[in-house]
């Protein structure tokens, strides 16, 4: 285990299988020393965590739990791809999409918990650039998705 997994059973999470892609792309792809993620969904052993819109259907705490779910699958991705999380020298961006009712405002807090998430993994260098979107729909009524951007140490 790593340093990186070995932080995340302090905090009793663990990283969930790297989901394979539904359809033609990647859930990962390394581009020098950066690894991308494909948008990332609140799904474990393959049932999601929660459906339906934040500020009707869900509260915000449900809409934090998909959020660091959603980060812990893109986590996956990338370990998925480069073998572990321990050679991520920091993280550059997540960018987040809320499934949003009309007059939804919260998306900023929904999505805070994976970035609170990662700055505990990874201390300043988990602090990273980020977008919090409301959207009117996301694939499969999902709640959240995420995508993330690391660099590599070289």
């Amino acid at each position: 285990m790593g340093q990186i997994e070995a932080k995340l059973a302090e905090l009793d999470l663990a990283l969930p299988e790297a989901a394979p892609p539904l359809a033609q792309y990647v859930p990962a792809k390394r581009v020098g020393n950066m690894v991308f993620t494909s948008g990332q969904v609140a799904v474990q052993d393959g049932q999601f965590l929660h459906r339906g819109k934040m500020g009707s259907d869900l509260t915000v705490e449900q809409g934090r739990e998909c959020a660091r779910l959603s980060v812990l699958n893109a986590l996956a991705a990338v370990k998925g791809l480069v073998g572990t999380l321990d050679c991520i020298a920091e993280v550059v961006q997540v960018r987040g999409f809320v499934n949003s009712a009309p007059d939804f405002g919260e998306q900023p807090e929904v999505i805070n918990a994976a970035s609170e998430l990662l700055v505990q993994l990874f201390g300043d260098s988990g602090r990273h650039v980020r977008s919090a979107v409301g959207c009117g729909a996301l694939p499969r009524n999902v709640p959240v998705e995420l995508e993330l951007v690391v660099r590599l140490a070289e």
